[in-house]
């Protein structure tokens, strides 16, 4: 048990979101094996809500068009609201955006770079590969949600496992109606986001962005359970 402990903290703890990848694809046995992986994760009441769509080759290229189209005409089409609220989370989504615009040496003024960062994004950091990751709406779409979130885990887990990078993209979701009609999805089925996935890039200043993470006792409220804390 120890050396299973240790292997999953090696894993989780060295996963990382790199925004940049080479251009290689990965081998078919491999994509296959990842997306294997992602199936075991848990569902409320097993329902396995996912719907994934992987992207590659020249459909990748021809979305990856569309969707930079999209956002130079001002054309989002969300399926879900977005938002960080006044405080706390609106604070970490400063810092993540300065450390991203830092890296790249775009000043906050640099609308334009700004712009160009957004549209890196949206050509998938250079990435061969993108999942895209659509849901039905059961209810209020919460718990479908949380299902998809867990699914999504095992697939990045499962990529870095296999010594692969994969960076999770909530803007894929902006332009959901871009993404359906390019891959002939149908409308009953929101796009929550997808995920570039490749070989990362290890020489570009991109790949090993480190954005960090509050210490748990900021996140975690214990009851009767001593002892957890103590060195926070």
């Amino acid at each position: 048990m120890p050396t299973t402990a240790s292997f999953f903290t090696d894993l989780a703890r060295i996963r990382h979101s790199p925004r940049q990848f080479l251009p290689t694809p990965l081998p078919a046995t491999d994509i296959r094996g990842v997306l294997e992986d992602a199936q075991t994760a848990p569902s409320n009441s097993n329902t396995q809500p996912w719907n994934v769509h992987i992207v590659s080759g020249a459909a990748r290229k021809a979305l990856s068009q569309e969707l930079l189209m999209a956002y130079d005409e001002d054309r989002p089409s969300p399926d879900f609201t977005s938002g960080y609220g006044e405080g706390t989370y609106r604070e970490r989504s400063h810092q993540h955006a300065a450390i991203v615009y830092g890296a790249r040496g775009v000043e906050r003024s640099d609308h334009e770079g700004r712009k160009e960062v957004i549209r890196e994004n949206l050509r998938f950091y250079g990435a061969p590969h993108v999942a895209l990751l659509f849901m039905p709406v059961l209810g209020d779409g919460v718990r479908t949600a949380g299902d998809i979130g867990m699914y999504a885990q095992n697939f990045l887990l499962s990529l870095t496992a296999r010594g692969y990078r994969g960076i999770p993209q909530a803007v894929l979701g902006v332009y959901a109606d871009t993404v359906r009609r390019s891959l002939g999805v149908p409308q009953e089925l929101k796009l929550l986001f997808g995920i570039a996935f490749g070989m990362g890039d290890q020489t570009s200043p991109m790949h090993d962005i480190n954005m960090g993470r509050v210490p748990i006792d900021q996140s975690v409220i214990l009851h009767d359970t001593p002892g957890v804390l103590d060195e926070c």
